[in-house]
């Protein structure tokens, strides 16, 4: 693979979709993260791998924590109150990731991603998640609403800190429980009958995001749902396919444009209005499951403290 190249803004509509290859050049790029998949995987039992199961009886499990999730902040509430995200209204001022590349619903010629094309970008992303001493996700559910969730956090100290506050307020939950890393791709379906799935976002980069909206001039006070970025200028080359790297750091990205300027000796695309957008992650995958798969195969997700400023070997 080539290094990351610098080029003008371009509608992503005169990328010309990858065609099919005998070698898969995902691959390729995502060998590139091998390490960070071997670091994430310890929390896997020694025999057969598998994820906390669920218990048969959920409301066994409930752990009331109206104020246990104040320990994580305004975001995780926030996240709790509306679930997944609705399409976050934009306005012609807004050249933000969901505009460039809007939603719209596939025509019915159109094929939407594989579910397994799918779970292959987000194969290196971890969330942490709370097992117990069974090795059985921990639910929780609110004292007013009654309602059964199961939280993944992208930042493990977020998943750290909500477990030492349910073990005060739990004394059941002193011996066993811990966090759990789980791979991405392992959960973004999840299914569980009275069950709720919440992401919970890293909050410095929902702070990250408000910032390069107000920039393009959206004053949104909040932000729903997990916060991605991506560069207008900055691309992926793989055997002659281009390829749109999508990351879950903000600084991750800053650090992948600023060694990229600084090899062509350009100036750093950062710096220009409009050139870093923010865009939900449950849209993208959103997505991939209903639009065009054409429109999604050149996403690629950086895992989060990886950069693309390396070659990578194919």
């Amino acid at each position: 693979m080539q290094s990351q190249n610098l080029e003008p803004p371009e509608a992503p509509a005169n990328l010309n979709p990858p065609k099919p290859i005998s070698k898969n050049p995902i691959t390729s790029i995502q060998n590139h993260f091998t390490s960070f998949l071997q670091q994430i995987s310890g929390f896997l039992p020694p025999k057969p791998p598998s994820l906390p199961s669920f218990p048969q009886n959920p409301s066994s499990l409930k752990t009331h924590f109206d104020n246990t999730i104040q320990t994580i902040g305004n975001h995780a509430k926030q996240a709790l109150q509306m679930g997944f995200p609705q399409p976050i209204s934009t306005n012609a001022r807004t050249p933000n990731f969901a505009r460039a590349y809007p939603l719209q619903r596939a025509p019915p010629e159109a094929r939407p991603m594989p579910v397994e094309a799918i779970e292959e970008r987000l194969a290196g992303i971890p969330v942490y998640a709370l097992s117990n001493s069974a090795e059985e996700f921990v639910l929780l559910s609110g004292v007013r609403t009654g309602k059964s969730l199961g939280l993944f956090c992208f930042k493990k100290e977020d998943a750290e800190a909500l477990l030492e506050q349910m073990k005060a307020m739990d004394p059941g939950m002193q011996r066993g429980s811990k966090v759990v890393a789980v791979a991405l791709n392992k959960v973004f379906q999840l299914k569980v009958d009275g069950v709720a799935f919440r992401f919970i976002p890293d909050s410095s980069q929902i702070m990250n995001a408000l910032k390069e909206r107000e920039k393009v001039g959206d004053l949104a006070n909040g932000f729903s749902g997990v916060p991605v970025f991506q560069s207008r200028s900055l691309i992926l080359m793989s055997q002659k396919k281009r390829y749109r790297p999508v990351f879950f750091r903000k600084e991750d990205l800053d650090k992948s444009l600023q060694r990229a300027s600084q090899q062509r000796k350009q100036l750093n695309p950062a710096l220009r209005k409009g050139d870093v957008q923010v865009c939900v992650l449950e849209e993208i995958i959103k997505g991939m499951k209903e639009s065009s798969s054409s429109n999604w195969d050149d996403v690629v997700f950086i895992p989060p403290g990886f950069d693309v400023s390396t070659n990578v070997s194919q």
